[in-house]
């Protein structure tokens, strides 16, 4: 979707941009809402769990707000949560999980099997921050890109921690984790994992555009293959759409924009969105927005059913 079809207009394309360009303060703010919402959300998270930890917050007497970290929770005393990516390489890793990890792993996988995998690298992970702060800059300095690298490496990444977790006896992430570090950092204080954030920044200002987050991290892995049942899509609509190509640019997986699928199925099927809604508050035209899946299908349906009428009457 980055560039203009030849059979479409390219004043279209054009009249597009300067649509976006051309917004007014208040829709220029508005257009801002999604990233103002995930800094909420991940500084919020983070917040409960400082505020529990050194405040000694609480829903009522005795019963911690929420205890513990991203790795393995419990929420107002009663729900458990569970990475359970960390989980599946501690059982891979030999040892047994307690029936309060193994129902705390379930619960945040069935949340995220129907919100969305990647939800969790948008609007959860502590590190998506760093790597979106190193992009804004990326984009506002002369900072040219050293060589390419297959997206496709993270499963590989993802495969090679599971296999080290058998190998080793240990949960081999975990260990070196830099999310487990910077949210440990934050509530415990920081140690040398700000060396890891550091490495994080660099590479992605420097080396590799979204370099981590989009090429390398197995927890993002993970979840990619997660978000493939996701019921809160991306839906496309093809008819307001003019191939501007302003979604991939700000888009921080661009492959997910591939305008022969949405245009197959009318949504973002990939598990690789992370549901950031960069694309969906950037859109001039409104061609991209938040759906149900069922709706969205339901919407594709009803539109064939009137094209082949259409159709039908002019044979």
């Amino acid at each position: 979707m980055s560039g203009v079809p030849p059979s479409y207009p390219r004043s279209a394309a054009l009249g597009s941009v300067d649509k976006l360009h051309e917004r007014s303060v208040p829709a220029r703010l508005w257009s801002w809402r999604y990233i103002v919402l995930r800094r909420l959300t991940q500084f919020g998270i983070l917040l409960l769990f400082f505020g529990t930890a050194h405040w000694g917050w609480e829903l009522s007497k005795d019963v911690p707000l929420l205890n513990g970290n991203l790795s393995a929770s419990k929420f107002i005393g009663i729900v458990p949560m569970t990475d359970p990516f960390a989980a599946l390489q501690i059982f891979l890793a030999g040892h047994m999980l307690r029936t309060e990890s193994i129902i705390g792993a379930a619960i945040v996988l069935g949340f995220y099997a129907l919100l969305g995998g990647r939800v969790f690298c948008a609007w959860v992970c502590p590190v998506n921050t760093v790597t979106d702060l190193a992009g804004w800059l990326r984009q506002r300095l002369p900072v040219p890109t050293l060589f390419g690298l297959n997206r496709n490496i993270r499963y590989f990444v993802l495969a090679a921690t599971l296999i080290l977790s058998v190998i080793a006896g240990v949960a081999a992430f975990e260990w070196i984790s830099p999310i487990g570090m910077m949210q440990r950092g934050i509530i415990f204080g920081m140690g040398l994992g700000f060396l890891s954030l550091i490495a994080i920044f660099l590479f992605d200002l420097l080396i590799l555009k979204n370099g981590w987050c989009g090429h390398l991290c197995p927890l993002g892995a993970f979840w990619s293959l997660v978000g493939t049942t996701a019921q809160i899509r991306v839906r496309f609509d093809k008819d307001t759409c003019t191939h501007c190509g302003e979604c991939a640019r700000v888009c921080p997986e661009p492959q997910v924009l591939n305008l022969k699928k949405l245009e197959q199925v009318g949504w973002v099927a990939s598990g690789e969105c992370s549901n950031c809604g960069r694309c969906t508050a950037l859109c001039p035209e409104g061609s991209l927005g938040f759906d149900l899946r069922p709706l969205i299908r339901a919407h594709n349906v009803a539109t064939g059913a009137k094209v082949a009428a259409i159709d039908n009457r002019h044979v």
